[in-house]
């Protein structure tokens, strides 16, 4: 382990922005201080610069196993860390689904000699996996995925008696994609008998994946989780209506009730679709501009808790087909904080929440130990950015595997400088630093 020490940087920590010093040792934050003159390995100079914590992103989709013709652990981890993401939690629908403890076990492998960002894997629901549910280890898994909708790899749980069992005795929390695969379903078949299935196109996306089959699931699942006492956390709300569900009453620590915003729902809106077409199709679907700003709104004052991707790509080829054969999801992770940082720019947000929803949080909501603050004998996750310093984004700088962007040609308004991951400095001004210092995440629970 190397020794750094960072000089004069402007942290943006716990609600406060400050001027000081940082030394890491160890892969700790051994000291932070106004002035320190520790001999060090590695010194840089952040005057001018902003010190962020790392982001935590609870919920993306790297594709390994089975996927890797689309992403894969080695390549988005690198696009994460390039962006300031120095944590990740990966879903379970890759092929085979994760929906044993062994399969579970397979990735953690993958990922201990190829992940750049430090890591944990959610274990996978099923309609009949109830056994293997159980096995998993609260401590060092960070929680049991339930789709309450299908999306990709179809891992639907649609037994009403398998939800009740899992809601009732899963051992940690859980994470629910919520969209009501029946309202789903009927909608897709007024729309086809409407234009035929050749018919269909993009801006009918929000229409057939409709706010109301987000919230009759949602609300199902709030229901579930109030009956059973259940931890349950709602991945990316999409709708303005999907927010009443939730809390602001109360510190995050103490709710049972969770949600988060993705980027994509905070950024665009179905107006998008004119341009972007697939490249901004996901499930849910990105909606009106009504619903992104009330998101942006719930984000701020509480009702949502944490800031995430869902970065799940596909390939290029599969993106441009028509909309019925397009799969959903896009890759996010490599620019998720650059576009934070815009809505900082046009006065969206702060600095402060932006470190509150995108590392604080999801330390809080997920009892991550020892990450996700800039504190003395913490893990020194961290990101240098510059914000007064334009960004493109071009096909010749998206490290993702799949080779494009929903932002591609955008031009950011700051830069991702340096970001240390456990202590090792894994990527500086444009080159990543292959030390592989990706962690597995532990859990305080």
């Amino acid at each position: 382990m190397s020794t750094i020490l960072i000089k004069s940087a402007q942290i943006v920590n716990e609600g406060k922005i400050t001027t000081s010093d940082v030394y890491i040792s160890n892969g700790r934050i051994e000291m932070i201080a106004a002035e320190i003159n520790h001999p060090a390995d590695r010194e840089i100079n952040a005057e001018g610069l902003h010190l962020l914590p790392g982001l935590i992103d609870d919920q993306v989709h790297f594709r390994e196993p089975g996927l890797t013709h689309k992403a894969d652990i080695w390549h988005e981890s690198r696009a994460a860390v390039a962006g300031g993401t120095t944590s990740f939690m990966e879903m379970p629908n890759t092929v085979p689904n994760t929906l044993t403890q062994s399969l579970l076990q397979d990735k953690y492998d993958i990922a201990s000699q190829n992940a750049l960002a430090n890591y944990s894997f959610f274990m996978g629901a099923a309609n009949d996996n109830l056994e293997e549910v159980l096995k998993t280890n609260p401590r060092d898994v960070c929680g049991v995925k339930v789709f309450m909708g299908s999306s990709t790899g179809n891992m639907l749980v649609d037994n009403e008696r398998a939800l009740e069992q899992i809601f009732a005795n899963s051992p940690t929390l859980v994470a629910t994609h919520c969209e009501d695969e029946a309202t789903i379903q009927e909608n897709l078949a007024i729309y086809k008998e409407k234009y035929g299935e050749a018919g269909l196109t993009i801006d009918m996306h929000p229409l057939i994946r409709s706010a109301e089959a987000c919230y009759i699931s949602s609300s199902k699942a709030v229901e579930l989780a109030k009956k059973n006492n259940t931890r349950l956390h709602i991945l990316h709300i999409s709708t303005a209506k999907e927010i009443g569900l939730f809390r602001n009453d109360i510190p995050l620590a103490e709710k049972l009730i969770t949600a988060e915003a993705c980027i994509h729902h905070m950024w665009f809106s179905d107006v998008d679709y004119k341009t972007k077409g697939n490249f901004i199709k996901w499930n849910p679907a990105v909606k009106t501009a009504d619903d992104r700003d009330t998101i942006v709104k719930a984000v701020l004052d509480g009702h949502i808790d944490v800031i995430a991707t869902d970065h799940a790509p596909h390939t290029f080829a599969e993106k441009t087909q028509a909309y019925s054969a397009a799969p959903s999801g896009g890759p996010l992770v490599q620019h998720a904080l650059q576009a934070l940082l815009d809505m900082y720019h046009e006065g969206k947000i702060t600095l402060e929440q932006i470190v509150q929803k995108s590392a604080h949080n999801t330390a809080i909501c997920f009892q991550i130990e020892e990450r996700g603050f800039i504190r003395e004998g913490y893990w020194a996750d961290l990101v240098l950015v510059d914000l007064n310093k334009p960004y493109t984004v071009t096909k010749s700088n998206i490290l993702s595997k799949c080779g494009w962007s929903p932002f591609e040609d955008h031009t950011f308004k700051s830069s991702i400088e340096h970001t240390i991951v456990s202590g090792q400095l894994a990527y500086s001004k444009g080159s990543l630093i292959e030390y592989g210092s990706g962690r597995r995440l532990l859990f305080n629970r």
